[in-house]
């Protein structure tokens, strides 16, 4: 019966070799993380999707307040002439904006813009409430939902309205909010690597790829199993401008007025989609356990036998006390709850049945690598403990060794398009900041500039990939989401 319903989950969801768009919406589905909506472009975050979310929320709040941050709400609506203020801003975003005409039956006098972000929200609130040097810095973070009209979506990856939360920071001096957004990339580099165990590559953004009315860019890449980029967070460093655009000044301390200096950044629910594309296998879900909904899963083997319910239960009410733990007793068979809970990424299942009870043991079963190993339940709360930390640092390196046998170097053109084409992953070449090759790589070789990865240029020397003139930096390049 396990064969059987093991088999049967298997066919339900595509191939990642055969289709990997098609497994991926496949695991989105199947898992009951998302389904569609008659809302074009929009999906339903199902409650274990949204309990990822809510992990990854507590998580990525808390180390916000660690690093002195509040949490504000701004309005949903952002009126035209507000947005018109800061003119790279607002034709950033001109083509994704969502726009209200009509309050109830009534025209409005201005249209209404819904928030694609909220920079000019905030800056609209800071110069009512920043006046002294003592008013700065103020260090602010929004939970929301935004809106940006794209064409083509995808679950997680890509929708009209998705979820995330967007800092927004004011200082007194450039130095303060250089050194803020560089803070928060780290945090968010932090939180992939330790929280999701995605390895990502920090960098600065071309100014192609830069964000629209930002001085600099910071993005965390990561390279997904397929082999494409998936920007995974980005934090921007905004220099006066918006604060100049805005009127918005504050008195020094030698009482002399002064313009100040702003940051942004932010992370969305494209990070579910990161940890399906990186962790994911043909059998579904692989989920890292801190934001795994269901940490461990308790199974009872032969439930109907006396006994067995109730010292599974006995054991779950145990481990929940220090785990996000689950206990399956409904009457579907062994096979078709291991299947279940593999499909879900559950990180740890317990089986338990007669045999197991006489012996004082259970069965734990690790998803990441299906291991089996037969432990004693004494002692089973610090089993599982040591277990879950294993087997975060397991997909971590998994992760890692895969993106570093899928990193390539190239220096030509030619070599450039042969392994955009044949070798799916990131392409590390050198590149003269002229804003043609960029245009022409994408051109010829179907890649997009990633980054150019911090800590890596130093002492650049050799020719651009492209033109073959002197290169000034080093490029992360691939195709992406």
């Amino acid at each position: 019966m396990s064969k059987l319903a093991k088999e049967k989950l298997v066919k339900e969801i595509t191939s990642m070799e055969d289709d990997f768009a098609q497994w991926y919406t496949d695991v989105c589905l199947k898992s009951e993380l998302i389904d569609y909506t008659s809302v074009k472009g929009c999906m339903v975050i199902r409650p274990y999707g949204y309990a990822i979310w809510e992990n990854i929320q507590r998580i990525l709040d808390g180390m916000f307040k660690e690093t002195g941050h509040e949490n504000v709400c701004m309005p949903m609506f952002i009126p035209e002439s507000l947005l018109q203020k800061e003119k790279d801003h607002v034709e950033g975003f001109a083509p994704e904006v969502a726009w209200v005409t009509h309050g109830g039956s009534e025209k409005l006098e201005e249209r209404l813009c819904v928030r694609p972000t909220s920079e000019t929200l905030f800056c609209d609130h800071y110069k009512n409430i920043i006046h002294s040097w003592r008013d700065l810095p103020k260090l602010y973070n929004q939970w929301v939902s935004v809106v940006r009209w794209e064409k083509t979506t995808r679950p997680f990856l890509r929708s009209r309205e998705f979820l995330w939360q967007e800092g927004h920071t004011i200082h007194a001096t450039a130095e303060e909010a250089q050194a803020e957004t560089v803070r928060m990339l780290d945090v968010y580099a932090e939180f992939c690597e330790k929280y999701l165990c995605i390895p990502v590559v920090k960098g600065i953004k071309t100014e192609k790829e830069r964000f629209a009315g930002a001085v600099e860019t910071y993005t965390i890449e990561a390279l997904m199993h397929d082999g494409k980029a998936l920007q995974s967070g980005t934090s921007h460093f905004f220099g006066d401008g918006f604060a100049k655009a805005f009127g918005i000044t504050y008195a020094d301390k030698d009482n002399k007025l002064a313009t100040p200096h702003q940051t942004s950044w932010g992370m969305t629910t494209r990070l579910i989609g990161a940890v399906i594309m990186t962790h994911g296998d043909d059998s579904g879900l692989i989920l890292p356990p801190a934001v795994a909904p269901k940490q461990v899963m308790v199974i009872p083997i032969a439930q109907h036998k006396e006994g067995v319910i109730e010292k599974a239960t006995e054991v779950y009410e145990s481990l929940r006390k220090k785990f996000r733990a689950g206990i399956d007793v409904s009457e579907q068979s062994p096979g078709w709850k291991f299947s279940e809970y593999e499909m879900k990424g559950v990180p740890v299942r317990l089986e338990l049945g007669p045999k197991d009870i006489e012996k004082n043991q259970c069965v734990l079963v690790r998803r990441d690598t299906a291991e089996k190993l037969f432990v004693s339940l004494d002692g089973i709360e610090e089993t599982i403990e040591k277990l879950l930390e294993d087997i975060s640092t397991s997909m971590y390196n998994k992760a890692l060794e895969r993106r570093e046998t899928m990193t390539y170097s190239v220096n030509d053109l030619d070599e450039m398009k042969d392994t955009a084409d044949n070798k799916p992953g990131f392409i590390k070449a050198l590149w003269c900041m002229d804003r043609e090759c960029e245009d022409k790589l994408k051109e010829v070789a179907g890649v997009t500039s990633r980054c150019m990865p911090l800590g890596q240029q130093d002492n650049i020397e050799g020719k651009c990939v492209c033109c073959g003139k002197p290169a000034k930096k080093l490029v992360y390049w691939g195709k992406a989401y």
